[in-house]
């Protein structure tokens, strides 16, 4: 599986209510979540975003509750991964449930510039920079967490075994 897209950096500590405001959680519609992505992270952010761009963050993103709707939320605004140092462990184990891609590589954050168009492979954990800037090294994702994007989620995945 691979994505290539347009970098959006983010700093260390991105927590789920800057990724979706605790204001909006009166829904669960993907599509209502999309529309305050990141907004109180970066107030501008829903607007700019194109389906396929990428979000590169520190240490920690996804920290504070163990909401799905932050998840949700980025998948659904067309988030192809995020990258980040580290993720919080909820938030993480979350992704993967909601069929969110996510990479560790705490040299994202430094190397990556926002605008930087980058390639990443997820079997592989390479991420490639654009214009020949060289190659990261992400931690490789496990094959069933794999499984787990590639069905577009737990619950997808776990209807799909039931149908074989």
């Amino acid at each position: 599986m691979q994505f290539t897209g347009r970098v959006w950096k983010f700093g260390d500590n991105i927590n789920t209510d800057e990724i979706i405001p605790a204001r909006y959680l009166n829904t669960s519609d993907p599509a209502e979540l999309a529309k305050h992505c990141m907004e109180d992270a970066d107030p501008d952010f829903p607007g700019k975003l194109t389906p396929g761009d990428i979000i590169v963050a520190g240490q920690n993103f996804g920290c504070g509750s163990s909401r799905e709707h932050a998840p949700i939320a980025l998948k659904a605004a067309g988030i192809a991964c995020v990258i980040a140092g580290s993720f919080a462990r909820i938030f993480y184990r979350n992704s993967f449930n909601m069929g969110l891609p996510i990479l560790e590589c705490p040299e994202a954050a430094v190397r990556i510039a926002e605008g930087t168009m980058v390639a990443v492979e997820l079997d592989s954990g390479v991420i490639t920079l654009a214009g020949n800037a060289g190659t990261l090294i992400a931690q490789p994702i496990p094959p069933f967490m794999r499984n787990l994007i590639s069905a577009g989620g737990l619950m997808n995945y776990v209807r799909e075994k039931m149908e074989t």
